[in-house]
């Protein structure tokens, strides 16, 4: 930072502050002039003249030691009474009002004004008329006469003395004057950087150096008066990055920020000069532009967009793909603020995310309706939770070689008091985002198995309950406590428990799940593969994990009969669960000819509407005791 020098380097009184070195040096030439004038008054034999100066040369003297000693107010003091006397005495010796000693005051005058109070120099100023009043009332009055001097080498002296002195002091001042205003436009220069940097950071991003939302919102404030007039769309694209984090997690942070760098160059040269691209934060960037007729013109550049980003970047020496997601919405179509419409081309941007990525999707009023409805949902399964709105139906398992059921499948079901039952194919996957299935999936568990216990004690012994668990909750440490906790508070034997896991969570998560499975089946609770068919369908893990049932994929019984490829895959996947030693679960019977196939087909067990729908525990305690309940398993 830039900095004055001492003399100039604070204001003080409405004066400039004075360094002693500046000081001293004033005072020597003003001590030069005063013993230069004592000397030509000795010469003229003007001995109390003489006298008076040579005092006033001590008193310099004096101020010249203040000044040394740091007390520079005082010195400056010192040496302007000293001069205003000095001058005031010449000027009553010598020739009155019109001696040469009179040009000093408009000198001393200044000094005083730069570096003295205000209320000093007004009592200096008061002294100066009061001298100049005596010496000219003196004159009139006959007490004292000057009588002007002829014209001598020594009044040329006295005249140089004195102007060499003021002379000296002014350039003196008018030099530190003309530093310090250089160095002021220096200082002023370094302030319109500053504002200008400040200006800069707050309406660009640091990293990239693209406009932030701040100044989005300013380019399309400008943007949307310029519509008004030609009638035109505005385009406000929303930009994600696709799998940003895996970069972040595998090449480090700064790898990730050269990613963002590169693509913010390919996005400015993707778009016009005169279209704005913005970073919004992480890997999230907004482009507005103006002047657009339709949507499909909007679309070209969304495609252009995403080709431009598809191509690989060269990041550390490496290749790396960066895809991305877009959401458009337009401007006056989706909304009349910039709010409106970032938001809305945010629900589009996560709506084309949830079609595959890598691409786009306008933003239609269905996906806000949609959002609100999944945050309705959101506040409505916490409600639901503590009012205990959830409800298990259990749908019967029968064994088709005896006709005997054996046991059941726990369904959930959500009766709201608004929008009554709400089917779980609407808020599980919510609950899975949200993160609210933790929640649901304890509460499954133990209520499963308080029920499970309590028709036990009614008479119904051998009887396996079903739960189908989220691939969410294994990925918290808890599941395994939760399985013990319901277990142990209901009293329910482990060999009466059955979950049912998906395809996706074995495949995805095997090397951490292996181990806990391993611990469930050794408690004697039983594992089975759920909708088996419409997944990996991989043979590798149903040999490495102990499950013991495959569950077919409902889909592919319904059709069985009218469709021979179905029945091809539910021979296939019968046949080979009979190879590695499972057993299979026919879900969605529905009538008399699938159940006599599947009984042709070897298939031990199947559940669906031919039997009964999912009941609630009253209904379905009623539907059992009409039938006898077989062994389907022996307790550990």
């Amino acid at each position: 930072m830039h900095t004055l020098p001492p003399s100039i380097k604070s204001v003080k009184n409405a004066g400039l502050a004075l360094t002693p070195q500046r000081l001293v040096q004033v005072i020597h030439v003003m001590l030069v002039a005063i013993l230069v004038c004592a000397v030509i008054a000795m010469s003229e034999n003007k001995w109390p003249a003489a006298s008076v100066l040579s005092a006033l040369a001590s008193l310099l003297l004096i101020a010249i030691w203040l000044a040394k000693t740091s007390r520079v107010e005082g010195a400056a003091k010192v040496v302007v009474i000293t001069m205003t006397c000095a001058m005031g005495m010449m000027s009553y010796l010598f020739d009155g009002i019109y001696d040469a000693a009179v040009c000093a005051f408009p000198a001393i005058m200044i000094f005083a004004a730069m570096f003295v109070t205000r209320r000093f120099f007004l009592t200096l100023l008061l002294l100066i008329f009061a001298i100049l009043t005596m010496v000219v009332v003196a004159n009139l009055t006959g007490w004292h006469i000057n009588v002007t001097s002829p014209v001598s080498f020594a009044s040329l002296v006295n005249v140089v003395a004195i102007l060499g002195a003021t002379s000296f002091f002014v350039w003196k001042l008018a030099s530190d004057l003309r530093q310090a205003l250089a160095l002021l436009e220096t200082e002023n220069d370094r302030i319109r950087e500053a504002l200008t940097h400040i200006d800069t950071l707050a309406h660009n991003d640091a990293l990239t150096g693209l406009p932030n939302r701040l100044l989005a919102r300013a380019r399309f404030e400008q943007a949307v008066d310029l519509s008004k007039r030609s009638n035109e769309r505005i385009a406000v694209i929303y930009l994600d990055l696709d799998n940003f984090k895996t970069v972040n997690d595998s090449l480090g942070h700064a790898a990730g920020d050269t990613l963002l760098c590169e693509v913010a160059k390919r996005l400015k040269n993707t778009v016009r000069t005169s279209d704005t691209v913005s970073r919004q934060g992480g890997d999230e960037f907004l482009i507005v532009i103006a002047g657009q007729a339709d949507q499909e013109s909007v679309a070209t550049v969304a495609v252009k967009i995403i080709e431009l980003l598809t191509a690989p970047f060269q990041i550390n020496g490496m290749e790396i793909s960066a895809t991305c997601s877009l959401g458009v919405a337009l401007y006056p179509d989706d909304g009349n603020d910039f709010d409106s419409l970032l938001k809305h081309a945010d629900i589009a941007m996560y709506k084309a995310k949830d079609c595959g990525r890598n691409g786009f999707r306008f933003y239609d009023a269905e996906m806000n309706t949609n959002v609100i409805e999944h945050l309705h949902l959101i506040s409505g399964i916490r409600s639901a939770l503590l009012k205990h709105e959830f409800k298990l139906h259990y749908q019967p398992q029968f064994d088709l070689r005896t006709g005997q059921i054996v046991g059941a499948e726990a369904l959930i079901r959500w009766q709201n008091p608004e929008l009554g039952i709400i089917p779980p194919s609407k808020f599980i996957p919510v609950a899975e985002r949200s993160g609210q299935i933790h929640e649901i999936g304890a509460w499954v568990i133990t209520e499963a198995c308080r029920q499970t216990k309590e028709w036990q004690e009614a008479g119904l012994q051998k009887f396996v309950t079903a739960v189908n668990l989220s691939p969410v909750q294994f990925r918290r440490d808890n599941i395994e406590r939760d399985l013990m906790n319901a277990l142990d508070v209901s009293g329910l034997h482990a060999s009466f428990l059955e979950l049912e896991l998906t395809e996706s969570l074995l495949i995805v998560d095997s090397t951490q799940i292996s181990p806990l499975l391993k611990r469930l089946r050794s408690m004697g609770i039983h594992l089975s593969i759920d909708d088996f068919g419409t997944g990996y369908s991989n043979l590798g893990y149903l040999s490495r994990f102990e499950v013991e049932r495959l569950k077919i994929d409902q889909s592919f019984i319904r059709r069985m009969i009218e469709n021979p490829q179905d029945e091809g895959i539910v021979r296939a996947i019968i046949e080979m669960a009979h190879s590695l030693r499972l057993e299979v679960v026919a879900e969605g019977v529905e009538n008399q000819a699938a159940l006599t196939r599947l009984q042709e087909l070897g298939c031990e067990f199947g559940q669906g509407y031919h039997w009964s729908p999912a009941l609630p525990p009253d209904e379905f305690f009623k539907f059992v005791s009409n039938h006898s309940v077989g062994n389907v398993s022996e307790q550990d």
